[in-house]
Order: structure tokens, then sequence, then C-alpha cells
């Protein structure tokens, strides 16, 4: 199990087979980036890469470069579209040939500062470049993190499909300064909900207790932020390249809700409101098929719409469209689907018996 201390930072330290690195969550950590990861990882590069985007750049990425430039570490900064669109292996080509530019090398490394795009792309980039250099980690939006920027998985997009080309690459080290979580608009912050209801379902329904005090929630925003981080690190050191099946339960309304995100072209939908239509759907299955209880599924898509998310889909987003993205997605194991079902809160399992007669049954109870 990780390791969780108390007082500010809170610190959460994850111990995988080949890796050891530590998370920090708390206020005003950005402008003490260098400090931090000269005490708490081992890199001791003097350059590096902060790639950002063209929204959280101008807010933050100035805070990062004087914090690494007063310790004497020369930063390179490269700053991508915001958006989804981002998420591509041109992007990622172009970033690697902007650091080659500049002169970095192996003993180089990577920030990534933003959400999850820039996590993920930030991420692969690193895992790629002369063959892999440190990442660290700076998320700046509650999907990222509460979820994406912890566990080493990085990649991007497709046109047949959402991250089917990445890698593995854990970071060096994160810090997760709330922050950051202040200048969110409305829709970006809530989306990030979609995936803390998603870990208190798989996990720890007291999670949902925090979540649907929404009136004080920005208050407990350290807490909500270390209490999620601790569910996924758990979960990644039980089974960190997803070989035991632990893992895959972070997928819980991924599958439906990736196919969704595809199907609506990488900018109708921001992901966690994509996963929150494709938990709805798993929720509604797991009450079909695994016994789960249906006031525990009222209970986890009330909280889903205490914070504006979906949970009805748009008639113009074809049934076809999303089973055919979904088709192309990694959970299809030898022709089966590898689909997350609840038997209770906080009781996942995989299944490999849900078949696509289901799944279209669990689209079409998504338009009422």
């Amino acid at each position: 199990m990780p390791t969780v201390t108390e007082g500010l930072p809170r610190t959460i330290s994850l111990t995988l087979a080949n890796d050891r690195y530590t998370v920090l969550v708390g206020p005003g950590l950005l402008a003490h980036t260098a400090d931090l990861i000269a005490s708490h990882s081992d890199i001791r590069g003097r350059s590096a890469a902060v790639v950002t985007d063209s929204t959280v750049g101008p807010l933050y990425a100035r805070t990062v470069m004087d914090s690494l430039e007063a310790e004497g570490i020369r930063p390179l900064l490269i700053t991508v579209p915001a958006g989804e669109a981002s998420k591509s292996m041109d992007r990622v080509t172009e970033v690697c040939r902007e650091m080659l530019r500049a002169g970095l090398d192996r003993q180089s490394f990577l920030i990534a500062l933003g959400g999850g795009v820039v996590g993920d792309l930030a991420g692969f980039a690193a895992a790629i470049f002369q063959r892999g250099i440190p990442c660290v980690q700076i998320p700046t939006t509650i999907v990222s993190q509460v979820d994406s920027s912890v566990g080493g998985k990085t990649g991007v997009n497709t046109p047949e499909g959402k991250n089917l080309l990445g890698a593995f690459h854990q970071p060096r080290l994160v810090l997760a300064d709330v922050d950051t979580l202040g200048t969110l608009p409305e829709r970006e912050f809530n989306e990030g909900f979609a995936e803390i209801i998603k870990h208190a379902a798989i996990r720890d329904e007291s999670l949902l207790d925090l979540v649907e005090a929404k009136a004080t929630i920005r208050e407990n925003l350290v807490e909500l932020v270390t209490r999620n981080i601790a569910i996924k690190a758990a979960i990644v050191e039980e089974d960190e390249r997803e070989t035991s099946g632990t893992r895959a339960l972070l997928n819980f309304g991924h599958t439906i809700g990736h196919g969704i995100e595809a199907a609506g072209g990488y900018g109708r939908f921001l992901h966690g409101e994509a996963i929150s239509l494709g938990l709805v759907a798993a929720i509604r299955l797991s009450i079909t098929t695994s016994g789960l209880d249906p006031h525990a599924g009222t209970r986890i898509i009330a909280a889903l719409e205490r914070y504006g998310l979906p949970t009805t889909l748009a008639n113009d987003v074809s049934d076809e469209s999303v089973l055919t993205a979904m088709g192309r997605d990694k959970k299809f194991d030898a022709g089966k689907i590898r689909f997350v079902l609840l038997k209770a809160m906080g009781d996942a399992f995989v299944s490999d018996t849900i078949r696509q007669e289901a799944l279209a049954d669990a689209l079409a109870g998504l338009r009422s």
C-alpha cells in the first residue's frame, strides 16, 4: 500500500517493481518546483523542457521557469495548442524535434505542466526521447491530479481510437498544486468528478460523502485529491502494467466512455463528460447482470448530476459510431471485451461475458 503522510504538502509514496516515486499534494508548490525536484527525486539534470499548452502556459509556466532558473537549470518552454487534438504522433514528433534543436540530451529531463492531454503527450515524449528521459508531472486539472498523472500510462490518440499509441513511463515526481484548480472554468472543474466518483464506486464508497458536500468541496481539495491519488496509487502498486486484472478496474465506465469520446470527435465531449456517460451505462449493466443494488446505482448517478455531468446521450451520436470506436479499444482481448462491472459499491470486477448486444442495449438506455 502507498504511504500517505499528513501535513502540507501531503506526501504519497509509491513503490513499484522497478520504480519508487513521490506525489506531493498541497497549495503553492509551483513556486518551489526546483527545490521539490531536488529533495524528492533523483533527477540531477541541468537542462529541462517544460511542456505546456496555450491555456496553462500563460498562467503558470513563468512561475515554474523562474524556479528552475533560480537553481541554475536551463529550461526550454514548449507550448502546444490546448485541446485533445494535440494528443497526436505529429505533436509528439514536434516536441521531440524542438528539444533536439535546443540541444537537450539524455541528461535532460522533462516537465509536463498541464492537464491530462499535456501529461499524456509530454510523458510519451519523455518515454521515447533518446530512449527515455526522466519526467516530472505537474497536473493542473482535477482529472490529471486525481488520475492521469499517476501510474505511468502515457500516449496519444489516432483517428482509430483513444490512447492506442503509448508507453508505460513512470514519473520521477508528481506535484499536485491545488491552487491551479482555482483557475479552472466550472465545466473543466466539474468534469474531474467523473474520475473521483469512479474511484468511490470501485474502491471507497465513503468518498461519496465528501463528493456530495458540493458546497464545501473547494475547501477540501487537498483531502479530496490526496484520497483519490491514494486509491489510484494502491491499484497501480498491485498491478502496474495491467497484467493481473486489478488495474483494469480503473477502466470502470471507460469502455463505453472512450467510445463516446471518439465518436464525438475529440472535442464535443470533455473526457470526464464522456466517462460520466460510460459510468451510467456500466452501472445499468451492473444492475442487470451482476446484482448491483439499484439504490447504489441511483446514488452514483445523482452524484454525477450534482456536478452537471451528462447522464443521457444525444441521438445524433449514433450507436454504430460508438460501437465501431469501441471495437478498436485495447480492452478487447481475443474478440471478447473486458468490461468492468460492480457487484456492490467498492466491489468491482472484470467480466468477459458482456456481448455486443448488451453493450448496444446499454447505449440505448442512455437515450432516455
